[in-house]
C-alpha cells in the first residue's frame, strides 16, 4: 500500500515538471545581455533589492533597456578656502623644498660651468679691489675719490655692458644647440674642413653681431666718460671744493680709455658661455688681473703716479683681458658677419632695450646709495667703499651660478626639454641657498680682518666693521636674486626682468633717500639689504605664477604626471 502511494506521487510529480518545463518552451525567450562588472557595494545593494522588484525586472519586455543602478556618488568635497600660503610664492617655496639634492648629471654641468665662472665674473670687481687696496695706502680722500668714480664708471659702462653680455650668452647658447641638434639630427656640420680654414670655422650669427655692438657701445662709452667727468661727479653731488674733486675726475678721465675692451671682452665671454665654457675666459682674466697688481704696485709706488697710475694699470690689464679672448674666438667662429641681419640687430636692440631699464634699475639705486654715502664725509665714504666692494665681489660669486643656470635653461628650453629645464631650475636654485649661507658664514668670521688689507685708517676700519650685518648678512638674499636673473635670462623672459627690477629698485631708492638723513650708513646699508630682499620675492613669485615663458615649463609637468 505504501509502496503504492509512493508510485502515484512520483508520477504526478514527473507529470508537473514536464507542464512546468512546457510552459518555460512555450514563453518568448529573452534576449542574453552582459551584466556589467559591479563594485562589491553594487553587488549587495543588489542582493537587498526585493523579490518584487526582481520579478518585475525579469518581465520586463525585451525592447526596454536593463535598467542599470548607479552607486550613490558622495557628496563633493568643497575646495579648501584659499589663503597667502596657497598662492604662487608660497607653492614654489613648498615645490623647491620638496625637491632633493642629488650629485646627479644636472649638478655636475651646472658646477663644471659655474666653478670657472666664479673667478671670470668676479673680474671688474676683483681688478676694483685691487684698486682699493693699492690707492688706500695713498689715504682716505683718494680712497673715497676711487670709490665714487667706480661707480660712476659702472653707471655709464654697466648700463649697456651688462645687457649686451646676458643677451649674447642666452642667443648663442640657443643657437648653439639648435645647430648642434641639427647637425646631429642630418649628419651636417656648419664648416667644411675641406673648403679652406675660413670655411672650417663656424658662423654664428649672434655671436658677431654682438661683438659688432660692443665695439660701437665701448667707443660712445669712453667718449662720454672722457668729456663728461666734470658733469658727472656734479650729478654725485661732489662739489668744485670738495678734496675729492680732482682726484675722482682723474681717475675717471683716465679709466674711460677702458671701455671699449671691457664691453669687447663681456661680449666675448658671452660667447663662450653660450659654448658652456667657462674656462676660457678664466684664463684671459687671470692674465690681465695679475698684469693689474704688478702695474699697480709699480705705478702707483715706484714711479708716484698716485691714482692716476691704478687707472692706467687697469686700463692696461683690461686691453690684454679683450685680446686674449678675441685670439681664441677667431680660432673657432667667424668674428665677422658676413652680412648684417637687421631682424638680428632689432632682436637685440629690443631685448637689449629692457634690460638696459633693469640694469638702470641696479645701478642707479648703488650709486643712490654711494652718492648719500658720500654726503656724510670722507671717512664714513672709505668705509662706506670698503663694504660694497667686499659685498658686490663675494656676492658675485654666486653670479656664476645663475650663469650656469642660464646657459643650461636656454639651452632646455630651445630644444624643448621641459623636464630637463625644470630641474635645472630646482638645482640651482638649491645650490644657490646653499652657496649664499656659507658665504655668510665665512664673511662673519673673516670680514674684520680681511678688511684691514684695505685701509690702515683705525677711524675708515671701525665705520666698515659696523657693516658686518649688511655685508655678511645679505649674501643668502644675494645668492638667490642673482640665481633668480640667470633664469629670466635662460627662458628670454627679460621683459619681467626688466619691469620687476624698475619697481624694486624705485622702492628701495626711496627708503634711502628717507632713511639716510635719518640713520647716516646705516639707512643706506638697510636699504640695500631691502633691494635684494624684494628682488627675491618678485622672483619666487614670478616662477609661481606659470606664465609668460614659464608656462610650457610647468604645464609638460601637469599633462606628464
Amino acid at each position: 500500500m505504501a509502496s503504492s502511494a509512493l508510485s502515484l506521487s512520483h508520477q504526478f510529480l514527473c507529470i508537473y515538471s514536464s507542464s512546468e518545463t512546457n510552459n518555460q518552451l512555450s514563453k518568448p525567450q529573452l534576449p542574453l545581455t552582459r551584466i556589467p562588472n559591479r563594485s562589491l557595494s553594487l553587488r549587495t545593494l543588489l542582493k537587498s533589492t526585493s523579490s518584487k522588484n526582481n520579478s518585475t525586472s525579469l518581465q520586463s519586455s525585451p525592447e526596454d533597456p536593463k535598467p542599470i543602478i548607479k552607486p550613490k556618488r558622495p557628496d563633493p568635497i568643497p575646495p579648501p578656502e584659499s589663503s597667502l600660503f596657497d598662492s604662487p610664492l608660497f607653492t614654489n617655496l613648498r615645490r623647491l623644498r620638496d625637491e632633493s639634492v642629488k650629485y646627479d648629471g644636472i649638478v655636475v654641468d651646472i658646477l663644471s660651468i659655474a666653478l670657472p665662472a666664479a673667478l671670470a665674473l668676479a673680474a671688474d670687481p676683483i681688478t676694483s679691489l685691487v684698486d682699493t687696496a693699492f690707492v688706500g695706502h695713498l689715504g682716505s680722500v683718494e680712497l673715497a675719490a676711487v670709490g665714487v668714480s667706480a661707480s660712476v664708471f659702472n653707471l655709464v659702462s654697466k648700463l649697456f655692458n651688462v645687457p649686451l653680455l646676458n643677451i649674447t650668452t642666452s642667443f648663442v647658447a640657443e643657437e648653439q644647440a639648435l645647430v648642434l641638434g641639427k647637425a646631429k639630427d642630418e649628419s651636417q656640420l656648419i664648416g667644411d674642413h675641406c673648403q679652406g680654414e675660413k670655411q672650417s670655422k663656424k658662423f654664428l650669427p649672434s655671436a658677431s653681431t654682438s661683438l659688432v655692438l660692443a665695439a660701437s657701445i665701448g667707443i660712445a662709452e669712453a667718449v662720454a666718460l672722457f668729456l663728461g667727468s666734470g658733469v658727472l661727479m656734479d650729478a654725485m653731488g661732489i662739489s668744485a671744493d670738495s678734496p675729492m674733486r680732482i682726484p675722482a675726475e682723474q681717475f675717471l678721465s683716465l679709466r674711460a680709455f677702458g671701455a671699449p675692451p671691457i664691453v669687447i671682452a663681456l661680449a666675448a665671454q658671452g660667447t663662450f658661455r653660450g659654448f658652456k665654457d667657462t674656462k676660457t675666459p678664466l684664463y684671459a682674466i687671470c692674465a690681465g688681473n695679475l698684469l693689474n697688481a704688478v702695474l699697480d704696485g709699480v705705478l702707483i709706488f715706484i714711479y708716484n703716479l698716485g691714482i692716476g697710475g691704478a687707472a692706467v694699470a687697469t686700463v692696461i690689464s683690461e686691453y690684454l683681458i679683450a685680446a686674449i679672448l678675441l685670439w681664441k674666438l677667431n680660432t673657432q667662429i667667424l668674428l665677422m658677419p658676413t652680412n648684417i641681419d637687421a631682424k638680428r640687430i632689432i632682436r637685440y636692440l629690443k631685448s637689449g632695450g629692457l634690460l638696459i631699464g633693469r640694469t638702470l634699475a641696479v645701478v642707479v639705486t648703488t650709486t643712490l646709495a654711494t652718492s648719500m654715502a658720500a654726503r656724510e664725509g670722507p671717512v664714513p665714504m672709505a668705509g662706506h667703499q670698503i663694504c660694497i666692494q667686499v659685498w658686490l665681489a663675494v656676492s658675485l660669486l654666486t653670479d656664476a651660478l645663475a650663469l650656469a643656470g642660464q646657459t643650461l635653461l636656454a639651452s632646455g628650453y630651445s630644444k624643448k626639454n621641459y623636464e630637463e629645464a625644470r630641474q635645472v631650475v630646482y638645482k640651482v636654485l638649491q645650490l644657490g641657498l646653499v652657496m649664499g649661507i656659507g658665504l655668510a658664514g665665512i664673511l662673519f668670521i673673516g670680514f674684520k680682518p680681511f678688511s684691514g688689507l684695505f685701509s690702515t685708517d683705525t677711524e675708515v676700519l671701525a665705520i666698515a666693521w659696523s657693516g658686518i650685518l649688511f655685508v655678511a648678512g645679505s649674501q643668502p638674499f644675494n645668492a638667490i636674486a642673482f640665481v633668480l636673473d640667470g633664469l629670466y635670462y635662460g627662458v628670454s623672459d627679460f621683459e619681467f626682468a626688466a619691469y620687476s627690477m624698475v619697481l624694486v629698485g624705485l622702492v628701495s631708492s626711496m627708503f634711502i633717500l628717507l632713511a639716510a638723513p635719518a640713520f647716516g650708513l646705516a639707512g643706506i646699508w638697510a636699504g640695500l639689504f631691502l633691494f635684494m630682499a624684494l628682488r627675491v620675492i618678485a622672483g619666487i613669485w614670478r616662477l609661481g605664477t606659470k606664465s609668460g615663458p614659464w608656462k610650457l615649463v610647468w604645464d609638460q609637468r601637469e599633462l606628464e604626471s
